[in-house]
């Protein structure tokens, strides 16, 4: 990503040099909070948590939608297990406390009480909405 500053030239220069030694040059145009990854993401994982926090479905269940829709080799629980429950709950703290948002309020409460104060973490603590190292979404039996 470039800034105003930024001669559109060198732009250019620096996305054709990362494709020449084999990257994959993702050229953002334009600053944006969360980049492109975050700002596909986050919407993913906040809808997860919503159908769980909202009782729609159950992590197995919306994380299986996902890989069978999708063919993702992983749901958004298993995303956020990466991530790590923290990020997680540090991301909706701070929208709690902006938007004073009841789902996102009830999110906070949720994920600070089922894995904060369990120490549930995710893959860095070997367990979160799945325990680690043995997934249950690795399990060949998963989509059945």
């Amino acid at each position: 990503m470039g800034h105003a500053g930024t001669d559109p030239n060198v732009f250019k220069d620096v996305v054709l040099f990362a494709k020449a030694i084999g990257m994959l040059a993702l050229p953002v145009l334009k600053e944006q909070p969360g980049y492109i990854l975050n700002s596909l993401l986050v919407p993913l994982l906040s809808a997860a948590t919503n159908l769980l926090v909202n009782e729609v479905a159950d992590v197995e269940t919306i994380d299986k939608t996902w890989i069978k829709a999708t063919g993702a080799p992983v749901g958004p629980f298993g995303i956020l297990d990466v991530i790590g429950i923290t990020t997680a709950y540090n991301v909706n703290v701070i929208a709690a406390e902006k938007t004073q948002d009841a789902l996102k309020i009830k999110t906070v409460k949720y994920l600070k009480e089922h894995f904060i104060d369990k120490n549930k973490l995710g893959v860095a603590t070997g367990e979160g909405f799945y325990k680690y190292p043995n997934p249950a979404y690795e399990n060949p039996d998963f989509l059945k």
